[in-house]
């Protein structure tokens, strides 16, 4: 099964000019702890609880301040057309709960949770995921 079968399509971005503010607000409403980080449509960057939090809060940054300074970039993503079983691993390894997904052009198609990978399949994926996000782990990246 591809993951463009179990991917949410709608998902809600900030681009790298909007606020910090505005990212925790989007971050609140979808309740979600990190939200992609768009170029027009072309996925640069992830911005998370954290990076808002230990970049931003703990430097002394205000809520004003631009995404693009705090946001993740070298993002971890699978293609549309990447096989559940392939994004499973990678979001384990990643140790991250949500992937986003993005077509061949790296424009944004979708995301993938651990959620999605749960309900849309067998489950065995989504514990395979899981069983990776729950390992002990270094610095945190996305």
């Amino acid at each position: 099964m591809k993951i463009s079968e179990v991917m949410t399509r709608e998902v809600a971005t900030v681009s790298s000019n909007q606020t910090a503010q505005e990212a925790a607000s989007f971050m609140l409403q979808g309740d979600a702890g990190s939200i992609p980080v768009v170029d027009e449509d072309r996925l640069i960057g992830m911005i998370t609880d954290r990076d808002i939090a230990v970049r931003g809060v703990a430097k002394g940054r205000g809520p004003d301040t631009p995404v693009r300074e705090l946001m993740s970039e070298g993002v971890i993503c699978a293609r549309e057309n990447d096989d559940i079983e392939e994004v499973a691993r990678k979001m384990g390894e990643a140790q991250v709960r949500r992937l986003p997904v993005i077509d061949e052009s790296d424009n944004l198609v979708g995301i993938v949770s651990l959620g999605d990978l749960s309900r849309e399949s067998d489950g065995e994926e989504a514990h395979q995921a899981l069983e990776g996000v729950s390992q002990p782990s270094g610095q945190h990246q996305q």
